[in-house]
Formats: structure tokens, C-alpha cells, sequence
């Protein structure tokens, strides 16, 4: 086999014989061993898809046919297989390749994807503009890893079905999506893996008996039985996708690749709905991945031999919220956790071993969480659900509607709250606070460090009211020099007096002001120091009116952020605000500490930029 550089894909895939695919599935599994294991990245989810996207780019012409990946993170063989393996040197990296479906990035990624459950709701949008335009094309939607446990998939479903438009879905069942699915669904397609029974007798009435002389009218007699066939056959549900209008195709072995095209190509012929029921691996092909699918969905740089992590890391906060939260429900069994699929990577693996029968795992269903725990706080219980900060944009209008407007105590802990890395626009939660302090009812709540973190875990257990706790991603920190306990953690903390400038840093920002305030010392500007730990509702206590300047420093947009709602508080006070955070604008991946030289949100630059407004205004 030639290096993966040197092929014309995915042109070069019409030509090459199914052997020649096989060998071809083999050399793209080791490249993505060899470079993810350096920088890191979504790494079972794409081993367990080589064939079925080979076959993808073998049987449909991209960019001409529309291909949508849902999961986004599911993308990096299309991506080589749409020449770009050059790239993956610099994959999740600051200017480098995204981990991520980007159409800025190439033609054949025809739909931006990062969060789950979207893909068919796309195709059915690019399959009516198709038709109403009178073009031609093939508009396929690849979901899995999980994403068909939420509702808006079959949303989408009911509308293509109910329309009979020409749409392909291809369903990537692999049993996983970061924690192992969960629920009827789950379970339903599990029945569908061991039944072929069904498939091959309506194929036979169809095919066979319709073309006898006069054999349709036996054909109408046996279609009259087929539901009570397919009932049988697929056991309990049904089948479930039919009845939503599609034609259904499967289970198909997902590494065969010969099964795969004939599948594809028998799906490209009919002029309907199809959904094609494939089978996967998650980890396919590397043992290390096969064996621990979870630790290797999202891992950073291993050793490709023994599949050990490289950086050693200490406690992250989403540990750190996990573990105290263990603690809390040891002494009060009305504490409940809830999870969108995410029970290990929100830090909740160990409440789930402690109170199995007190943890709810709803699978890729932010809304339904959000609901679901409002009914648990109605009825005397109090659920504490965590889901990340971007995550929690789904579920805004619940938020809002079942749980602020009755005003229930459903704490939110909502993890890798603000810029998260090299997962770039989809995953930097820079907007809850904006969102969240719309909110009436709501308490917003902002850790500088793990000790604070679990201080706010306790107030907001006991608080009879919507509380939302955002932290960001990676090590917790213990500053000394930031460090509350008790009541002391909720309240906007002075730390240092003020003098003509005063700055105000939420959450984890406290660090960078403290070290913008010695920066500041240096060039002769005295500066009081405000830990901002709470920011709805809005505590200006620690306001004194010595200061000309408060800089406000937050980990979020500053449209609609903490900063613009203090200046309208300190409106008819003589103070000027000046608000830090992030542009009004997505921010691309990369490490905090590139993207914070970049935007200007180091301690350095912060300080050059308070310094250049004061000569300014002088």
C-alpha cells in the first residue's frame, strides 16, 4: 500500500477492488493510532468507523452527494479520506486541523457538526432544497455513538417519513456513545441486531412473488399479515423505523466492507426513506481501545504500545464536584444525580457505583434531563445534574419553563464552563453566563478553585431554589491566596483594597487578577482585587466608590456577561466599567493560554490594556 499522502482521495477509491479497500481499512487504523496518540482526539469512535466510511466514499460521490456526520467526532477517516492526512500533525491543534465536520475547512464537509443528534434534521433540510430546486443528488446523514437517544433525531424522522422524502440514515449502532447507551431504544436495537428473519421474507414478497403472473394480488394478501410478521419476528416495538415511514435495511456487519457496499448502492437505488442498520466496534482494530472504549472516546497524547496516558494530571474539577457530591449523598439519600451520557466524564462514575438506584443516566438528551429533574424536585427529591456548559445550551427554553418559572431546586453543575480547548467553537462554554443571568429565580454561582467548588456544591444542595455552578475543564487548582470556605465562597470576596483601579475577576479568573494586579503594581497603578464568587444575583457589597476603574474579568462572552450587567448596575455611580472576556464572536481551538495571548485575556495584556485606557483617558 502506497502512504496515505500519496492517493487522490477519495477519487482513488472508485477504482480499488474490495481487497484492496481491506489493506486500505488496516493502514488508515494505524495512522490514527500513530497520530492521535500525539496530539490527542477522538480515537475508538473512529476506529470503529474505517470501513463504513470507506465504503461511504466508495459508493457516493462527495461533495456532489451530502454526506452529515453526527457525531462530528466520528469525521477523521472521511477527513483523510477527503485529503487531508497531511494535516493531522497539527489535529485539535491551535491553526490546525479541527476534530470536527468544518466546511471552511473543505468542500465535502457539507454541515458543521459538534454536538449530537442533528445530522437528520440537516438532511432533511438539504433533501426538500434539493427537490425544490430540481437537482440531483444523494443527501446521507451517518448517526451514532449514541446520538439517536435524542428526541430531535426523531423529530426529523417523523417529518422525512411523513414527507416520503429521499433520504439515506445511516445508523452507526456500536452500543456506546461515551458511557454505554442506555434505555428502551438501546435495547430495542439490540433486538434488531440478532433478526434478519423479517428483512429477508418482506424482501422475498417483494421481490419474488410480486413478479409471478399474477402474483400481486398474492402479494397484497401477504402484505396484509406483514406487520404481524414483522411483530414476530423483531419481537417487542415493532418495527420501529418503518413505522415511521422508512424502508429498513439491516443489521449489516459495519467492517465488511462488501456488505456495506451492497447496501449502500441497494439503498442509492430505491426513491424513499432508508435507514440501513449498521453494526461497529467502537476501538476496532487496537486492542487498548476495544478493551476501554470510554477512556479512549476523548483521550489527550498515550503511549501507542501500552495505551497509557502521557501527561499525568491531579484532581479535575469534574472529580472534584464527583467526589463531594458522593460525600453529601452518603447523609441525605434525597441527593439524585443525573447525567446526559456523560456518568465518568462529568465525574460522576463513583455516585453511580455508590447509589445506583439514585443515578439517572438519560443518554444524549439534554432537554429531557433538564425536565426530567425539574418532576424529581417537584416531588420532594433534589437532583443535581451535570451536563457541560455548551451541552446546556439544548435545553435553554426547559431551563427557563420547567425549572425557574416554579422555581424548583435543581442544582446544575455545568462542567468545562468556559474556553475548553481543542475542541474548539461546539465545546468552549462561554455563553451560560449570559443565558443563565436572564434567568429570573436563578443563582449563579462561580468556583475560583476546587475548595470553593465544594463549598457552592453544599449552598446549593441546601438552597430552596435554581442554582448553577459553572467550572471550567482540567486540574483543579488550590490558590492560598484565592482560597474560601463557608458563606465566605458565595459572596463577592474583596480581596485587596481599592485604589483608582479595581478589578473584578469571576470564577477562575481570580489567578489572572491577582497577577494583573502585581503587573499593574510594577508600572505604578495601585489595584484592589474583587473574587467574584456569585454573579446572580448581582452582589455589588464590595463596590466602594474610591476606585475611578472596575475592570471586570470573566471566562465568557462579555455580550450579555457579568461585566455589562454591573455597568448597568454602577450606571449612576462615578465609576467606568471596563469589561474582559471573550469577542462577541465563536473562538476556535486551541489551549486557554494561546487563545488568551490572542484575544488579549493574559495578565500581561490585561494589564497593557488598563494601562493604554488610563494614558488614553489622560
Amino acid at each position: 500500500m502506497k502512504n496515505l499522502m500519496e492517493y487522490n482521495f477519495p477519487q482513488d477509491l472508485k477504482s480499488m477492488s474490495d481487497k484492496d479497500l481491506s489493506l486500505l481499512s488496516t493502514s488508515i487504523r494505524d495512522f490514527l493510532i500513530d497520530k492521535v496518540s500525539k496530539t490527542g482526539g477522538h480515537l475508538a469512535s473512529n476506529l470503529g468507523v474505517v470501513e463504513l466510511t470507506i465504503a461511504l466514499h466508495k459508493v457516493f460521490d462527495s461533495p456532489v452527494d451530502k454526506i452529515i456526520w453526527d457525531v462530528g467526532h466520528q469525521a477523521y477517516v472521511h477527513k483523510i479520506l477527503t485529503g487531508r492526512a497531511d494535516k493531522f500533525d497539527n489535529l485539535r491543534q491551535f491553526n490546525g486541523l479541527s476534530g470536527f465536520p468544518k466546511a471552511c475547512e473543505s468542500e465535502h464537509d457539507v454541515f458543521d457538526t459538534g454536538h449530537s443528534t442533528t445530522s437528520i434534521s440537516a438532511a432533511a433540510g438539504m433533501a426538500a432544497a434539493r427537490d425544490i430546486k430540481g437537482e440531483k443528488y444523494e443527501v446521507v446523514a451517518v448517526i451514532g455513538d449514541g446520538s439517536m437517544t435524542g428526541g430531535m433525531a426523531f423529530e426529523a424522522l417523523n417529518n422525512i417519513g411523513d414527507r416520503k422524502q429521499k433520504v439515506i440514515v445511516i445508523l452507526n449502532d456500536n452500543g456506546m456513545s461515551i458511557s454505554p447507551n442506555i434505555g428502551g431504544l438501546s435495547a430495542h436495537l439490540g433486538n434488531l441486531r440478532t433478526s434478519r428473519g423479517y428483512i429477508n421474507l418482506k424482501n422475498f414478497i417483494k421481490n419474488r412473488v410480486g413478479t409471478i403472473p399474477g402474483g400481486r394480488g398474492l402479494a397484497d394478501v401477504l402484505a396484509g399479515f406483514k406487520n404481524d410478521i414483522k411483530y414476530t419476528v423483531l419481537e417487542e416495538g415493532g418495527v420501529l423505523f418503518e413505522e415511521l415511514g422508512f424502508t429498513y435495511f439491516g443489521p449489516v456487519d459495519g467492517h465488511n466492507i462488501t456488505d456495506l457496499i451492497n447496501a449502500f448502492n441497494r439503498a442509492k437505488s430505491l426513491n424513499e426513506p432508508v435507514i440501513i442498520h449498521v453494526l461497529t466496534k467502537k476501538g476496532k482494530g487496537y486492542k487498548n481501545a476495544e478493551n476501554n472504549p470510554g477512556k479512549f472516546h476523548g483521550i489527550g497524547p498515550f503511549n501507542a504500545e501500552t495505551g497509557e496516558t502521557l501527561k499525568k494530571s491531579g484532581i479535575s474539577y469534574s472529580e472534584v464536584m464527583g467526589n463531594y457530591l458522593v460525600k453529601k449523598a452518603s447523609s441525605d439519600n434525597k441527593i439524585v444525580a443525573i447525567t446526559a451520557a456523560m456518568g465518568d466524564a462529568t465525574g460522576l462514575g463513583n455516585f453511580e457505583k455508590e447509589f445506583p438506584k439514585r443515578f439517572f443516566d438519560v443518554g444524549i438528551a439534554e432537554q429531557h434531563a433538564v425536565t426530567f429533574a425539574a418532576g424529581l424536585a417537584k416531588s420532594g427529591l433534589k437532583p443535581v445534574v451535570a451536563i457541560y456548559s455548551s451541552f446546556m445550551q439544548r435545553a435553554y427554553d426547559q431551563l427557563i419553563h420547567d425549572v425557574c418559572m416554579q422555581n424548583l431546586p435543581v442544582v446544575f453543575c455545568l462542567d468545562r464552563a468556559g474556553v475548553v480547548g481543542a475542541d474548539g467553537e461546539t465545546h468552549h462554554g462561554v455563553f451560560d453566563l449570559s443565558f443563565l443571568m436572564s434567568m429570573p429565580n436563578m443563582t449563579v454561582l462561580t468556583p475560583a478553585d476546587g475548595n470553593q467548588l465544594e463549598a457552592m456544591l453544599d449552598y446549593a444542595i441546601k438552597l430552596n431554589s435554581p442554582v448553577a455552578i459553572r467550572y471550567p475543564r482540567g486540574e483543579a487548582v488550590y490558590d492560598k491566596n484565592i482560597m474560601s470556605t463557608g458563606t465566605e465562597a458565595i459572596i463577592n470576596e474583596r480581596i485587596l483594597p481599592p485604589g483608582k483601579i479595581d478589578i473584578w475577576a469571576c470564577g477562575k479568573m481570580a489567578s489572572c487578577g491577582a497577577e494583573t494586579v502585581e503587573i499593574l503594581k510594577k508600572s505604578g497603578f495601585e489595584a484592589g482585587l474583587v473574587k467574584v464568587g456569585i454573579t446572580k444575583p448581582l452582589d455589588i457589597s464590595a463596590y466602594e466608590s474610591s476606585a475611578d476603574l472596575i475592570v471586570t474579568l470573566e471566562d465568557n462572552t462579555v455580550a450579555g456577561g457579568f461585566g455589562q450587567t454591573l455597568a448597568a448596575a454602577l450606571a449612576d455611580k462615578n465609576t467606568q466599567v471596563m469589561t474582559i472576556g471573550w469577542p462577541d464572536q465563536f473562538i476556535r481551538q486551541g489551549s486557554f493560554e494561546q487563545l488568551a495571548d490572542k484575544y488579549g485575556l493574559t495578565a500581561e495584556k490585561i494589564a497593557e490594556r488598563i494601562c493604554e485606557h488610563i494614558e488614553g483617558k489622560a
